[in-house]
């Protein structure tokens, strides 16, 4: 397993990280708890030492279960809006969203799911740069900092809400905020256009979700897939998108070769290709996708040509929304 930087924050992480959504086993069904550790487990064995979690993930769940897996890995995590609202809006208050007393309390929570003395990297779960300049950014900030002399947060971080980096420019012009977490794949190249820029001039640590655009990437998604009772997946291919998703994966396989030789594989060497990642954190529930994924750390990336055919396939599209 290959290890890059992660930013300014002095963390060495490995460039495969785990990505422990699917383990909250709330909004993605199908696996069981027991096989979700050995998933963990088999990623460690292969030289993951970075896992990415949340509060919101099965209301700590998902952190429950990382600490049980992997005590002695390198973890980054989230606090969930308060009221549970998705992406957050430019009208929206941080003093309902992210209000002093919630940021120590979800951090403190956190903590305690984990089993852990600090957390290595505590991220926003959504954000909106309409916020700074409201007075009550100036308490939550503070607290932030008190959580950091108190030795319970070492970093910040913010998880840019879904297909807009732009929302989160100028808070990360901040120093307190060290890592900067963003969808980026194949399908969606927005942080190209200013985020990777502005990691460069801050040393950003850049953690990267949704490589596999929730499965369209991976060319497992098509008319006939059906997911279990209850996963979230329903609404995010419905009605057509399950057809148009099989047809853009498709639409790849002529350019897979000797660079990568299947979709999964294509998908991560690209976000790995890119120098301003520190680290890409694939959802993986069960212990061959964690073997599969961990196996691209090998250093190679892809070549500029292979790379600039990839813009064709560029697609601008949120099926978050609604």
């Amino acid at each position: 397993m290959w290890s890059r930087r992660l930013g300014r924050t002095g963390i060495t992480v490995s460039e495969i990280g785990f990505g422990a959504w699917g383990l909250g086993a709330t909004m993605w069904r199908g696996v069981a708890d027991d096989d979700a550790v050995e998933a963990v487990r088999a990623a460690l064995a292969e030289g993951v030492i970075f896992i990415d979690t949340a509060l919101a993930y099965g209301d700590g769940h998902s952190e429950r279960l990382v600490g049980k897996a992997a005590p002695d890995a390198v973890v980054a995590t989230k606090i969930p809006p308060l009221g549970g609202g998705w992406p957050a809006q430019a009208d929206s208050d941080i003093a309902d969203v992210f209000p002093a007393r919630h940021v120590r309390t979800c951090t403190e929570r956190s903590l305690e799911n984990l089993g852990h003395d600090a957390l290595d990297v505590q991220q926003f779960h959504v954000w909106h740069d309409a916020w700074l300049a409201q007075p009550d950014w100036d308490r939550t900030r503070r607290e932030m900092e008190k959580l950091s002399a108190e030795g319970k947060v070492r970093h910040w971080g913010i998880s840019i809400n879904d297909h807009a980096p732009e929302t989160a420019l100028r808070a990360l012009a901040d120093p307190i905020f060290e890592t900067a977490q963003v969808i980026y794949n194949i399908f969606d190249r927005s942080p190209e256009r200013e985020l990777f820029a502005l990691a460069r001039e801050r040393d950003l640590g850049i953690i990267v979700r949704v490589p596999f655009d929730e499965g369209a990437l991976t060319g497992a998604v098509g008319p006939d897939t059906r997911f279990p009772d209850g996963d979230w997946r329903h609404r995010y291919f419905r009605e057509d998108r399950k057809v148009e998703a099989k047809r853009r994966a498709d639409a790849l396989r002529p350019l897979l070769g000797d660079e990568a030789q299947t979709l999964p594989e294509l998908a991560l060497r690209f976000v790995l290709s890119q120098p301003e990642v520190s680290t890409v954190i694939p959802g993986m529930r069960r212990s061959e996708h964690a073997r599969a994924n961990a196996s691209v750390s090998d250093g190679r990336r892809l070549s500029p040509a292979l790379f600039g055919k990839l813009f064709a396939h560029a697609w601008d599209k949120n099926w978050y929304a609604g």
